[in-house]
């Protein structure tokens, strides 16, 4: 028996579990609460994708007479080769018998829909990414043929990464939600409820919880909040997470609290355990309740309980996020595009963790920071993040950590990077950051060095005049050279991009993807999305339209209220860019086109780009050094290097060297300097290694060096020193 049950209802995503439920698992174990999480969406699919699941899929149309197009026909005609296969392809994906990924990429040995007419140019895009990789891809057009059967057939809702998306996305009234639910559960739900009873015959929760992150994950919540309602009422039911957080701070339509008792927003630590201690004592009624940020039913009416006096907790006592109960073995790593960083977010499995809540730049305009969640930052320190991913290293045996925060902070990656190398981790890890001009080569290689693999980061619109306008705080010369220092380090840089921001002009889309162009042909991008803007009700534009030339369409909010419509003074279609721009992009990161003309993108005129041939070349030309900020830390990632000393004669005068050789990983160095030099330098790459408990900054090496020798400068900015410097020599 559990008290709680923390529920991710489907669907979120197919490789990895969504890390809410764990993050509030954890906390809840610091405060000895009990608690079991499971991720729904991931044993809804599992039974869906399996030879009992397809073949009641295949009877089910067939009852339905719903096999109606030559896609559906042609799925069902090999429903043999289909039932036959099923099971062994979930568990090759599931990281099981890699040697079957050959028998995959043999011609003739899966069934193939109208998923598989994509594959003229699977040579090109997988030809470098070996059998494995090109397995998984082929593997999953075999399950989204099965989905788009699904989806033709049965269930119009059906997604492998949300489900009925639509009554979720921009829901201003309840109303087509509500109807929807007052018809028969489908038979995703059927699968979904019957999973739900039998958990909650097992644990005979008192409370159950649903994190719903996304609009793709709210009807499923609402749909098995409905049937607990029904058949176990004294259970109570509370959603939280992102799409209440941001959707749901306006909900005045009481019918949804005919689904919920309990509405939470915002952190969730301590609205829960309130709202635990609550629902959990006999005695409590919800009119005296005292709570955190809850909305609830009172006397008829929606009320917002927010009496508690207590304030939030610190990140540092929030615990580790807990990820047991989770099936972490039963994940399915797919790989849908040829796209190197969407393969990070959809193949193998990640532990989920966050270097800091909120964002520690917080001013960009487009973005939600007038939130809690974005708006208050707090950094953890970095031993703490370690601890944390030691304990999940060892509970979970995965060595893969994705960082989920909306920007990393140079200085606290430059602290993890150097305390998970001092404690011999090996791990491999990702995050999201601000192409910010902290971000130097030196701290590009640390971070490289700790099992750093891959950021992603905002360019937007590759326009210093909308950046200013965004207040990113970049320019697109300083976006050129951070990600130049991170390609050049061995990390993978995948940029966000932007088009239809207010008062962007056509000439500025034009340029904009002039400058994406240019920055994939010199290889300092990999990755890269474009997407249109959005306008969110609490952004700065959200807040202030005026300033931005936008009319906004607002409408009567008694439930959702986030993405607004609105109306662009400038009168330009933005939309009619958005082909063209993902057709150039999808081949500029396959290496081709950029000696296309830009026009030849899009089927309507534009105009010439204003931006030089080589604006980005330019920006990217290398300016030495000649100084180093006093307080800047230096820091050796080498190891100790063999000395030999030997002697040199010149005009009837000797003296001694010392040849010093320095190996790496993938090279070996050597340099020659006096033998006091390099007596002397020996000892410093011994204080100042990475594995020292303290580092030494450039203002103390030079007092040390300056108590024997003269001009550090000198000696600094020698050719010996400037050597070393690729050997890991760092200045940070």
């Amino acid at each position: 028996m559990k008290d709680l049950l923390l529920i991710t209802p489907p669907f979120t995503q197919l490789n990895t579990p969504y890390p809410a439920t764990a993050y509030l698992k954890g906390f809840l174990n610091t405060k000895n609460i009990g608690a079991f999480q499971m991720d729904l969406g991931i044993e809804v699919l599992l039974t869906l994708f399996s030879q009992k699941g397809l073949q009641d899929i295949f009877e089910l149309a067939k009852a339905n007479k719903s096999i109606n197009s030559p896609n559906s026909q042609r799925i069902y005609a090999l429903k043999e080769e289909y039932l036959q296969t099923i099971e062994p392809i979930v568990s090759f994906l599931q990281g099981n018998n890699a040697t079957f990924g050959r028998q995959i990429c043999t011609p003739y040995f899966l069934p193939q829909a109208s998923r598989f007419e994509q594959l003229d140019d699977m040579d090109w895009a997988f030809g470098s990414m070996g059998v494995q990789d090109k397995a998984k891809h082929l593997a999953t057009l075999y399950l989204e043929d099965i989905s788009d059967f699904i989806v033709e057939c049965l269930d119009e809702n059906f997604g492998f990464s949300r489900y009925a998306e639509r009554l979720g996305r921009s829901a201003n009234s309840f109303d087509e939600l509500y109807d929807h639910l007052q018809k028969e559960p489908t038979h995703i739900d059927q699968i979904t409820l019957k999973i739900l009873v039998e958990r909650i015959k097992t644990l005979k929760p008192r409370l159950v919880c649903f994190s719903v992150p996304f609009p793709g994950n709210l009807y499923s919540a609402f749909r098995c909040a409905q049937f607990i309602q029904h058949k176990f009422p004294k259970i109570k039911t509370a959603m939280g997470g992102g799409f209440p957080n941001t959707e749901l701070r306006s909900v005045s339509d009481t019918r949804v609290f005919d689904f919920f008792d309990y509405i939470t927003l915002d952190d969730g630590e301590l609205p829960i355990e309130l709202l635990a201690s609550h629902c959990l004592d006999p005695e409590a009624k919800d009119s005296t309740a005292i709570l955190k940020r809850t909305f609830l039913k009172k006397d008829g009416s929606i009320f917002y309980n927010n009496l508690s006096p207590k304030a939030d907790y610190k990140q540092s006592d929030v615990g580790t996020p807990d990820y047991s109960d989770l099936l972490l073995d039963k994940y399915i790593s797919v790989i849908e595009i040829a796209n190197p960083m969407h393969s990070l977010w959809s193949d193998g499995r990640w532990n989920k963790l966050t270097m800091a809540h909120g964002c520690y730049w917080g001013k960009c305009t487009f973005c939600d920071i007038s939130l809690d969640y974005i708006k208050i930052y707090e950094p953890i320190a970095a031993k703490l993040l370690v601890d944390r991913m030691e304990q999940l290293l060892e509970q979970t045996g995965e060595s893969g950590f994705h960082f989920v925060d909306e920007a990393a902070p140079p200085a606290l990656m430059r602290a993890l990077a150097l305390e998970i190398i001092k404690r011999k981790l090996t791990v491999t890890w990702w995050t999201n950051i601000r192409f910010e001009k902290n971000f130097g080569k030196d701290l590009c290689i640390l971070l490289k060095a700790s099992g750093c693999i891959a950021v992603s980061g905002g360019l937007e619109v590759a326009s210093d005049r909308l950046l200013k306008l965004i207040q990113k705080g970049v320019t697109v010369e300083q976006v050129a050279q951070v990600t130049r220092n991170f390609t050049e380090s061995g990390i993978m840089v995948h940029c966000y991009l932007m088009y239809g921001y207010p008062t962007q002009t056509v000439q500025e889309t034009v340029d904009s993807l002039e400058m994406v162009r240019q920055m994939f042909e010199l290889g300092v991008l990999q990755s890269g999305f474009w997407h249109q803007f959005a306008l969110t009700a609490h952004s700065p534009v959200g807040l202030n339209p005026t300033d931005y030339h936008i009319i906004p369409d607002y409408q009567p909010i008694t439930f959702a209220n986030n993405d607004i419509q609105f109306t662009d003074t400038t009168g330009i279609d933005h939309d009619q860019f958005s082909y063209g721009l993902k057709k150039s992009l999808f081949n500029f990161m396959h290496g081709i086109g950029f000696d296309f003309p830009l026009q030849q993108w899009f089927d309507f005129k534009i105009p010439k780009t204003t931006i030089e041939k080589n604006y980005i070349a330019h920006a990217l030309e290398a300016q030495p050094q000649f100084s180093v900020r006093p307080n800047a830390k230096i820091i050796w990632l080498g190891g100790t290097p063999l000395s030999v000393v030997s002697s040199k004669s010149k005009k009837g005068r000797t003296w001694e060297l010392l040849k010093l050789s320095f190996h790496g990983k993938m090279e070996s160095r050597e340099i020659t300097v006096s033998k006091e030099h390099g007596e002397w330098l020996l000892g410093a790459l011994e204080k100042i290694s990475v594995n020292t408990a303290n580092t030494l900054t450039f203002g103390q090496l030079k007092t040390d060096f300056e108590t024997n020798f003269e001009d550090f400068e000198l000696f600094w900015f020698s050719k010996p020193i400037l050597t070393l410097r690729s050997q890991g020599l760092l200045t940070l």
